[in-house]
């Protein structure tokens, strides 16, 4: 019997539904090895559900494991002693350690917190707990958002791996970081970061071959499943979220007098009129994603569109720059074979180009002279605003955080508004000065063509008489 499709949060542990990947086994084998292991990818990507079947198996083998969930309430938004505390506190809870933390932690005061944390680690989790240990650090894209630097918190992770070389105690201590961001974004001293020692798993889409557990649930309602699952998961690319909700859709749509195909399905229930059918929040979240930096949304727009436009000839190669990295980690866009692709058929009709084009106006409405203008390295002036749509332009931004880019395009703009107003200024004053030089000039020819005629005149009499 299949339970209920779960799209929403994280699978539990026995979930009929649950899908075992690639990663699964990878991450399992991996942290059984003692390797440091992490897990960066797109939200609802399946993550934490890995991280929960990971967990039990590992448990059933005997090892301590412990989750600490950096989004939590109760260690975010606070100073950096009281976040390592919950921290420690967390990991004291979960593996019942018989410790006043009180004490432990009075007795500790002169140790910077770092030193605490990795005197708990040393003196006390490693002391007490005699099996293998795995602790998995979630939500790890939560310290972006500290007001305090983690760099410290992360360099310690490492130095438990390399303490293993003096200390073999310390080879029972693994750590499995799980988030959404990139090494990069985390810790830029790449000589303590804990990345550069740990084995990363990919997580990639559902695969036919891996799909049975969501199959299971179309039989006895369809005849044909795996064509419809096979056709599901061209929609969907097997990404985790949107295939468990169209599964869904799918079973729901069985007990209707005439059903309708999975195409139908996908267009009415989650392409059309997408914002607000959206629930729970997957699409919008991707959106968000892109559009949260004011500063750099634009740039990963383009970069998107090029993804779109070079798709076919496969020119786009993943390389790890931050915003294609930043891109990625959106969900909207996969690599494959070293190039980008679109996640799936879904994402390729909504995110099309037209949303592009919409998305880019409303950053900027100068979008398209200003891509040219950065495309030309600022040498094409033609594409520099002038009058009034400058002077729009300069009305739009007024209450904006615009980047380097912009403020360099709008001030050569104006310096170049400036530059014809002067010339245009000197060119009329050379104009006008070239008129009453030659005003002047007519008139002393007048004056001199006059004088000669008297002249002449003069002359004239002068022979009469």
């Amino acid at each position: 019997m299949v339970d209920q499709y779960i799209f929403s949060g994280s699978l539990p542990e026995n979930a009929s539904t649950y899908v075992i990947r690639e990663a699964d086994a990878q991450l399992y084998e991996g942290l059984k090895e003692g390797k440091f292991c992490y897990v960066l990818n797109s939200r609802q990507s399946g993550k934490s559900s890995l991280r929960v079947r990971t967990m039990q198996r590992l448990r059933d083998d005997g090892v301590q494991c412990a989750a600490v969930d950096l989004s939590a309430g109760g260690i975010q938004n606070v100073p950096p002693e009281q976040w390592y505390a919950d921290l420690i506190d967390t990991l004291i809870d979960s593996f019942e350690l018989d410790l006043d933390f009180g004490d432990w932690w009075e007795a500790n005061q002169l140790n910077s917190l770092v030193t605490r944390f990795r005197k708990f680690l040393e003196e006390v989790l490693l002391v007490e707990v005699q099996e293998d240990i795995v602790i998995f650090i979630d939500e790890i894209d939560s310290v972006l958002s500290l007001n305090f630097s983690t760099d410290d918190f992360f360099a310690l992770i490492r130095a438990c791996y390399n303490k293993r070389v003096d200390n073999p105690e310390y080879n029972r201590l693994t750590f499995c970081l799980l988030g959404v961001a990139s090494p990069s974004n985390l810790i830029e001293d790449k000589q303590r970061t804990p990345f550069n020692i740990g084995k990363a798993i990919s997580l990639k889409g559902f695969q036919l071959n891996e799909s049975e557990p969501l199959e299971k649930g179309l039989r006895g309602k369809f005849s044909n499943t795996q064509a419809i699952m096979q056709e599901i998961l061209q929609w969907t690319g097997g990404q985790p979220f949107l295939t468990q909700k169209l599964c869904q859709f799918i079973v729901e749509e069985s007990t209707q007098e005439h059903p309708r195909s999975v195409g139908q399905v996908v267009r009415s229930r989650i392409i059309e009129s997408w914002e607000s059918q959206d629930e729970p929040e997957h699409l919008r979240t991707i959106q968000a994603r892109i559009l949260r930096d004011e500063q750099r949304a634009g740039y990963l727009l383009e970069l998107y569109q090029q993804v779109r436009l070079a798709e076919e000839r496969s020119q786009v190669i993943a390389d790890e720059t931050l915003e294609l990295s930043e891109l990625q980690l959106s969900g909207l866009v996969v690599k494959q074979e070293g190039k980008l692709r679109i996640y799936n058929q879904i994402y390729r009709e909504i995110f099309n180009l037209n949303w592009i084009k919409a998305q880019l106006n409303n950053l900027r409405p100068y979008s398209e002279n200003f891509r040219f203008w950065v495309a030309s390295g600022g040498a094409d002036e033609s594409r520099l605003l002038r009058g009034k749509a400058l002077e729009s332009a300069e009305e739009w931004a007024k209450d904006k955080n615009l980047s380097y880019q912009d403020k360099q395009f709008l001030a050569a703009s104006k310096e170049k508004g400036i530059q014809q107003e002067i010339a245009a200024k000197e060119q009329f004053a050379a104009l006008e000065r070239e008129r009453k030089d030659r005003e002047a000039a007519e008139g002393r020819n007048q004056l001199l063509s006059e004088a000669n005629k008297k002249a002449q005149r003069l002359i004239k009499n002068g022979t009469i008489i």
